[in-house]
């Protein structure tokens, strides 16, 4: 069995102060990745940066100190590792990440969060533009190596209604837009991609794995899913389970978003 984890830490150095090294700890995750370090690895503590029994694969902006960053965690040394997807105004924006093992590509992504009518949200088309072209390329270059592919992360889109409950209210924001909503659909129906959380639960509202801190979102469960595991179909129909860890109670919490945890039987051909 394989169990795969993502989460966006917002800002790492804070959330090993207040959980996310425990929760690390307990994890029976065999990969992690991670979304929003928000720092370079020398400035993270070794703990958190580099942990015991781990081995770390990061991808720093060094576009914009203290912003994005992404990284991926594995109990066993990738056989290769890549930072960026060959696109010169992302390469060193700390967006994209990617690590081979044997069987299995597992990368870890954010997308630009957006902002409609706004220079962020222009960022955000080009990279949307991009990535998917690489998508299918990576996916004819894993299937060629005999690999699958796992892409985890904040891909700050809500697919469909069910995946955010004031879905009415956000119809023209940023992550839930006509036209973000059709590219994600690219990503599965022309790239070939499966949304493994919806293989298992293809019923709503939910399960969200963002909460804003203001007001009483969390509270409500007044949240999005934007963190999604996105595998090739051959590993996608080995998900036996897709859950997310959402915290009992507000100041349980280590981040504004929750870890989406899914595990796989490998062992099936």
């Amino acid at each position: 069995m394989l169990t795969v984890s993502t989460v966006n830490v917002n800002g790492l150095r804070a959330a090993a102060k207040k959980g996310f090294l425990e929760w690390l700890a307990a994890t029976e995750a065999d990969v992690v990745c991670l979304q929003e370090v928000r720092a370079a690895t020398d400035e993270l503590p070794p703990e958190a940066g580099a942990p015991d029994g781990w081995f770390a694969t990061h991808a720093e902006s060094t576009l914009f100190r203290g912003r994005n960053g992404v990284a991926v965690y594995s109990r066993t040394r990738p056989t290769a590792t890549r930072v960026g997807f060959g696109v010169p105004e992302f390469e060193a924006s700390g967006r994209y990440v990617e690590a081979w093992f044997p069987g299995l590509v597992v990368a870890s992504v954010y997308l630009p969060s957006g902002e409609v009518g706004t220079l962020r949200q222009d960022q955000k088309e080009r990279f949307m533009e991009t990535f998917l072209p690489y998508l299918v390329e990576l996916r004819a270059k894993a299937a060629a190596s005999g690999c699958e592919v796992l892409v985890c992360g904040d891909w700050n889109i809500a697919h469909q209604e069910i995946d955010l409950k004031a879905w009415k209210a956000n119809r023209k924001n940023a992550g839930f837009t006509p036209g973000e909503r059709a590219w994600l659909g690219r990503v599965f129906d022309e790239a070939g991609y499966r949304d493994v959380l919806r293989g298992l639960h293809p019923d709503g509202p939910g399960p969200y794995t963002w909460w804003s801190y203001r007001g009483k979102a969390f509270d409500n469960d007044s949240g999005w899913r934007i963190d999604l595991q996105v595998a090739t179909p051959g590993l996608a129909l080995r998900a036996t389970s897709a859950v997310v860890e959402r915290p009992e109670s507000y100041d349980a919490r280590w981040t504004d978003h929750a870890p989406m945890t899914a595990t796989y039987d490998v062992s099936r051909g």
